[in-house]
């Protein structure tokens, strides 16, 4: 059967999700969804992201390795009132003070012996006897028989429980929503920020009977692989291993050149009249280079790193090279401040930039030609 749903971002079906939960609490809407999506399009990170946003704990619950009885409970002989009674199992929320999320992980992968007890969570809120307070949030999440993963055909019982949300993967959305908040190698964001194409390549990848592909969540574990691994060769292996060998060789490319070019330490650490040698003469560094700042954000580090990406515009004018007077300085630098700005909100920084005279030049500057 065809998902007949919107298809969303996942930082639109994040704001969709934050959306609905609001309208629970405030007792207007009570309901459960549904996110499908490829294998690592991001829908584990929405869920997890969303608890976090609002204090509410997780219950993770993966229902390819569970039994009914997982979900239903045990049996047990209650000889005073002559009854069979069921022990709740642990993995559900029961705390009506404290917000839950409740996440059915692989719902389309469980085993059809299962469902029939997912429909009284995703229907009734229940589970025999017990009842899922008003404050757990119901979220369930699968691939579709396309994406090429195991899945089962999701029956009109089942989808009639649920508000649908198509999730795919967007570069733009997915590099400003969560690799930039959350602090990712500036290599993997440099390289998807001109090649937006290889942030999800599974659909070509099954077309060409390939194993790998590259996913959100496999960049997500290139990030990790260069952060933690020293070596260039074993690194371009791990790489490879994670996002195809086609896509690793590229990718080294603009490693190699960030890893070369894009020094954020020794940039922070001089002073502003002799960091003009220090800045990349490539997209691909100067790219890097920005995000490297906005993931070195710290109340200490906020007045030099403002100096740093206010001083982008200048470098035509500081530096010989004819390669400055060609590249989009001026909207290089309004992107970084843009994301350095949110990046500052969230960590609650806002304060550096209303003191800082440098970025007080900037905005002026700006509003002087029409632009703020």
């Amino acid at each position: 059967m065809a998902l007949n749903a919107m298809t969303v971002s996942a930082g639109t079906a994040l704001d969709v999700l934050r959306t609905a939960w609001a309208a629970q609490r405030a007792g207007r809407l009570t309901a459960a969804y549904m996110l499908h999506g490829a294998p690592g399009v991001g829908k584990s990170q929405i869920v997890a992201q969303l608890a976090e946003e609002i204090g509410a704990r997780l219950f993770d619950l993966r229902l390819t390795t569970i039994e009914p009885q997982d979900l239903r409970g045990l049996p047990y002989y209650d000889h005073d009132a002559r009854k069979t009674v069921w022990y709740r199992p642990e993995d559900l929320p029961d705390d009506p003070d404290a917000p839950s999320v409740l996440f059915l992980d692989e719902l389309t992968a469980a085993a059809p012996s299962l469902q029939p007890t997912v429909y009284g969570l995703l229907q009734e809120r229940r589970v025999g006897q017990h009842r899922l307070p008003d404050s757990v949030f119901l979220v369930a999440a699968g691939n579709t028989v396309e994406d090429g993963a195991i899945a089962y055909e999701m029956g009109s019982a089942l989808s009639d429980r649920l508000v649908h949300l198509h999730v795919t993967a967007s570069a733009t959305d997915w590099l400003e929503n969560f690799a930039v908040p959350r602090g990712l190698h500036p290599a993997v964001i440099a390289f998807l920020r001109s090649r937006g194409d290889l942030l999800s390549t599974g659909a070509a990848a099954q077309e060409r009977d390939e194993i790998i592909a590259a996913t959100p969540r496999a960049w997500e574990r290139v990030s990790d692989i260069l952060r933690a691994v020293p070596d260039r060769r074993q690194r371009n292996i791990l790489v490879a291993g994670t996002v195809g060998e086609a896509i690793g060789a590229e990718f080294a490319l603009v490693a190699d050149e960030v890893a070369a070019s894009v020094k954020i330490e020794e940039l922070l650490a001089t002073d502003r009249g002799r960091r003009a040698p220090l800045y990349p003469d490539t997209m691909h560094g100067l790219h890097a280079l920005v995000y490297g700042l906005i993931g070195a954000l710290t109340a200490q580090t906020a007045p030099r790193i403002i100096e740093c990406m206010a001083d982008l515009a200048t470098l035509p004018d500081a530096r010989p090279e004819p390669v400055f007077r060609t590249l989009p300085l001026e909207e290089l630098r309004t992107h970084g401040f843009e994301l350095l700005i949110q990046q500052a909100l969230a960590r609650d920084l806002a304060d550096a930039f209303l003191d800082s005279p440098v970025y007080a030049d900037y905005a002026r500057a700006r509003e002087d030609a029409g632009l703020a």
